[in-house]
């Protein structure tokens, strides 16, 4: 029996710009394809879709309902938001075969204590947000891991060939892929203060060349 999260949907009939109305009930528009299948216009309800998303992490695999029929496994493939709201609008799910491959994007997160940024002051820097990587659909990670810890100085940099990788999973990223590394604190330079010319103060007037001789020569008379 399967414990994947099951998503009910019905067909629409609703297209273009008129699913604004299937948003005001409620419903979210979506579509569902893959393996050659033609491309099936669907509707959710938009509160069992933000459900899901809470439940489910990122490339799980969903037995979508249609109609009533046969639950079929899809992953989400794509999800349009509202560009100020973040409210979903549209979802494409992708047909899974389970037998199959696939190639998809998955998070990467940091765990661990860098020296650099915890006595040294530095800031950790992340160079991607995802990796991409190849496996059977029940063998995708929904994110991957890579350790901090031997960020103990600056010059040292974290590559995708650091990352863990599970069993029966591919790595596809470019090994070589630098992930991360500490950038070291900013230091602000102190004000250079000029020093004084040596000898008198600027402004104090110096004696006249042979003027204490001329003095002399007064007091002679």
């Amino acid at each position: 029996m399967s414990t994947r999260p099951e998503l009910v949907a019905q067909r629409r009939e609703i297209q273009g710009k008129a699913v604004r109305h299937l948003r005001a009930q409620g419903l979210l528009p979506a579509v569902v394809y893959g393996h050659g299948q033609a491309s099936e216009s669907l509707q959710i309800e938009d509160k069992a879709f933000a459900l899901l998303r809470r439940q489910a992490g990122r490339n799980a695999l969903v037995d979508l309902k249609v109609d009533g029929g046969t639950a079929r496994p899809v992953m989400v493939h794509a999800v349009q938001e509202h560009p100020v709201s973040r409210k979903p609008l549209h979802v494409d799910f992708y047909l899974v075969k389970m037998t199959e491959e696939m190639t998809v994007d998955v998070p990467i997160a940091a765990v661990g204590t860098s020296f650099a940024v915890d006595k040294l002051g530095g800031t950790l820097l992340h160079f991607v947000d995802t990796v991409r990587v190849r496996a059977l659909p029940t063998d995708l990670p929904s994110s991957l891991e890579f350790d901090i810890t031997p960020l103990e100085t600056f010059e040292t940099t974290l590559h995708a060939r650091d990352l863990r990788i599970p069993e029966r999973v591919t790595l596809v990223t470019d090994l070589d892929e630098p992930i991360a590394r500490v950038q070291a604190p900013r230091v602000e330079e102190a004000p250079v203060v000029a020093e004084a010319a040596e000898g008198a103060p600027e402004g104090e007037a110096q004696p006249a060349e042979g003027a204490a001789e001329s003095e002399g020569d007064s007091s002679a008379d």
